[in-house]
């Protein structure tokens, strides 16, 4: 017999898998950001600044909000998505990768391009910059992802 739970209607549930993936897109945000904040491909810009466009400013502040969102915003849908393969160390790094890359793919050589009304999927300074920070971002979202979920399972386990 299936067990039915009743939630009241302001009550919020969020898997855990959406909060450790949140929280390893932030790590990973974290790491992409500094790419992005001595990474300069372009007229000597730093990314993060170019990242601050989509809103139409050039504040590195502002484009470290706007990039932080969007990697919780990742993380979460990674965890998800695919944090119930990604709890080992091996598959979450390489999940992580893939991720980093799909990531450049829509966001670096699509999306941003797009809003910021430049040609779209092109290689160049920024592309090639960017893909390496999107692998570096999967990278530590992965692996983050791993130490989470293992660091929770143990401290369930002990409980």
């Amino acid at each position: 017999m299936a067990t039915t739970m009743q939630v009241s209607p302001r009550t919020a549930v969020i898997p855990a898998h959406a909060v450790w993936g949140g929280a390893a897109g932030l790590v990973g945000g974290i790491g992409f950001g500094i790419w992005m904040s001595v990474s300069k491909p372009m007229m000597n810009t730093p990314m993060i600044k170019m990242v601050a466009g989509l809103l139409g400013s050039d504040s590195a502040v502002a484009g470290w909000f706007i990039h932080l969102a969007i990697s919780l915003t990742a993380g979460l849908a990674f965890g998800v998505l695919l944090g119930h393969m990604a709890q080992k160390t091996v598959p979450g790094a390489v999940l992580g990768l893939a991720y980093g890359a799909v990531w450049w793919v829509l966001g670096a050589l699509w999306i941003m391009p797009a809003v910021l009304r430049v040609p779209v999927f092109e290689w160049n300074a920024a592309s090639q910059s960017s893909l390496g920070g999107h692998l570096v971002f999967g990278l530590l979202l992965g692996l983050s992802y791993s130490f989470i979920a293992t660091m929770t399972g143990k401290r369930a386990q002990k409980g």
